[in-house]
């Protein structure tokens, strides 16, 4: 990592920022590039290590504006010349400089997912050509750990399908003009697992269930006769009002403590009905308080199952 410099383009006054774009192969960088591409970014995949230096440098064409957008690097253990440690000393050196925004992106993701997407797509992991891409996994994991601990933002994307992850990099890096945190409202089914990524967690499952009506259960919460039955449980105005006002206190000091993304996910137990509703109601709230948020079903499409629901309620 010798020769990287201390800033770039100082003859303009110009602070360009950097994103380092790095994680564990078959998290999904090439989505993450091909996303900030997409909202504007320049963007450079598995740039030679001995090439950041002078890519850094190199001042724009006289009278082109590709020196005001932001520059994402693309960099992973494949990359020639790797070194996770060597990394981390090259971008905080470019950082104490004071002539550069650098901020990281770690992909994350479970072992046993990535294994199952190499065994899907029959691809060798680049660390385990001749092993199992289990163990490429774990050692990729512990190359890459500094990088990890190091990083401004870390996305886990065990769960994310690439529309997932895309509107997560449109939510975290649009270039647009923002005021306060950007907030998400995502539903989910706790019976398919808490969402890795979630700030407030808001359990419906006190809720009468549509999963037991039988006209309901192939409905979801955005079909009006499951959301009038949700509406009609005894308990729901008050609870629903008590949320929406601790959301309400919430924001703003989650602004003044200077978060950027707030994630806000309502559970119930497939992720179909109950959560779905909710979470569509609390959208409307925050869209009605001046704010601007994004919407996530993460298990809508799944299957009804009754095994995950548990036992019917008596009458």
């Amino acid at each position: 990592m010798e020769g990287m410099p201390t800033s770039a383009h100082p003859e303009n006054g110009f602070r360009q920022t950097i994103l380092l774009v790095t994680g564990l192969s078959g998290a999904g960088m090439s989505t993450a590039l091909r996303a900030l591409q997409d909202m504007g970014w320049e963007t450079v995949d598995n740039l030679p290590i001995r090439l950041l230096g002078p890519l850094l440098a190199t001042p724009p064409v006289d009278g082109s504006e590709a020196g005001e957008r932001p520059l994402a690097i693309g960099i992973d253990s494949r990359t020639r010349g790797f070194s996770a440690d060597g990394i981390v000393r090259a971008m905080k050196r470019l950082r104490e400089a004071g002539k550069l925004d650098v901020m990281t992106l770690f992909l994350d993701c479970a072992g046993t997912e990535l294994d199952r997407r190499y065994s899907e797509t029959r691809r060798r992991h680049p660390l385990a050509e001749d092993r199992p891409a289990s163990d490429g996994i774990a050692r990729e994991r512990e190359i890459l750990d500094p990088l990890r601990r190091w990083a401004d933002h870390i996305v886990d994307t065990t769960a994310y399908s690439s529309n997932d992850l895309t509107q997560e990099m449109r939510r975290r890096f649009s270039l647009g003009d923002r005021s306060g945190p950007t907030v998400t409202v995502m539903s989910f089914g706790f019976a398919r697992g808490l969402p890795r990524n979630a700030d407030l967690v808001f359990d419906m499952r006190f809720l009468r269930n549509p999963h037991w009506v039988d006209s309901l259960r192939e409905g979801t919460g955005l079909d009006a006769a499951v959301a009038d039955y949700v509406r009609g449980d005894p308990a729901y105005d008050e609870a629903l009002e008590r949320i929406e006002g601790l959301i309400d206190m919430l924001l703003p000091r989650y602004r003044a403590e200077g978060k950027s993304y707030v994630t806000i996910a309502i559970g119930c137990t497939g992720g179909r009905h109950r959560s779905v509703h909710v979470a569509e109601r609390i959208a409307q709230f925050l869209t009605s308080q001046g704010h601007s948020p994004n919407i996530i079903h993460r298990n809508l499409s799944s299957l009804p199952q009754g095994g995950l629901e548990g036992r019917r309620p008596s009458a």
